[in-house]
């Protein structure tokens, strides 16, 4: 019986042990990783991998595409695409920095807490704070796929306005753009808005109690920061829909990461189970992560 091996690629300098963690408990016999890892370099690698074993066994041997940017993955996931020849077919699966399947986990817990205040995820007003990071840019596209409207914030405009054309220009998907850093321009980008987002940096507190109270129009508040502060003052890390300042109901980052656990470690698992090769990335992990929230 042939083992099933996972490459796990890289273009940082380490490899996520979160990630490895994952790929071993989900049933991988093997993990490698592999770091510094350029574009160019995962055509060779990948052939590498799939030729090295006959095709009956191309199925045990998979990619894991991992780093911090979002759109450097699909492009390297792309080219794994790209590379693969019948009947040497590999699987992969890009989460980078757990951004895609955190994002994918996140936008389903909203929909489903959504759905308590009658409102469908395709006929919400959604504000991204932090929008330039990969959980905030991959939970914009989600959402706008869906048929949400989607608006990016960050404290710099010209670099969420250039997020906001890098998603026209990927999956012609059109999500608005906001300057949000003075308590000014947040409670501006709030105001109408159905649903807020926190995605901003780890022990950042984006939203106040007062903020959320003028924010007449809020139904649903989420926040992926557990570290201290909360990016939503008054929100209980393990909140699923508990009401807040203003009425809004909040979900609280543990909650998010449950959701986010068992999508990623669902996903290396039908990968790993799989009789025949795939190729995963944020829509495969939305698609999971409704079934588990």
């Amino acid at each position: 019986m042939a083992k099933n091996i996972l490459h796990m690629l890289s273009p940082l300098r380490h490899m996520s042990p979160f990630d490895v963690n994952m790929a071993l408990d989900a049933g991988y016999d093997n993990v490698i990783p592999y770091i510094d890892v350029k574009l160019e370099e995962i055509m060779p690698l990948v052939q590498d991998a799939m030729f090295s074993r006959s095709p009956k066994d191309a199925v045990h041997t998979a990619v894991f595409i991992g780093g911090k940017d979002a759109v450097l993955a699909l492009d390297m996931l792309d080219q794994v695409r790209k590379t693969l020849l019948k009947p040497f077919e590999i699987s992969a699966f890009a989460d980078p920095a757990g951004s895609f399947t955190t994002a994918a986990a996140m936008v389903a817990c909203v929909e489903k807490i959504l759905k308590k205040k009658g409102k469908a995820l395709a006929e919400a007003r959604i504000v991204i704070f932090g929008a330039t990071g990969p959980v905030g840019y991959t939970c914009g596209v989600i959402a706008a796929l869906e048929g949400a409207s989607v608006t990016l914030t960050a404290r710099e405009h010209n670099k969420v306005q250039a997020k906001a054309d890098e998603i026209k220009q990927r999956f012609g998907l059109a999500v608005h753009a906001a300057q949000a850093k003075s308590p000014e321009e947040i409670s501006a980008a709030l105001a109408d808005k159905d649903v807020a987002l926190c995605c901003a940096a780890a022990g950042v507190q984006v939203l106040s109690a007062s903020m959320l109270a003028s924010a007449k129009s809020l139904l649903v508040s989420a926040d992926v920061n557990a570290v201290p502060p909360a990016g939503i003052e008054g929100l209980d890390l393990h909140a699923y829909g508990v009401e807040l300042a203003g009425g809004s109901l909040g979900i609280g980052p543990l909650a998010i990461g449950d959701v986010k656990y068992k999508t990623e470690s669902g996903l290396f698992q039908r990968m790993a189970a799989s009789s025949k090769a795939i190729s995963l990335d944020f829509r495969d992990a939305f698609s999971l992560a409704r079934e588990i929230a």
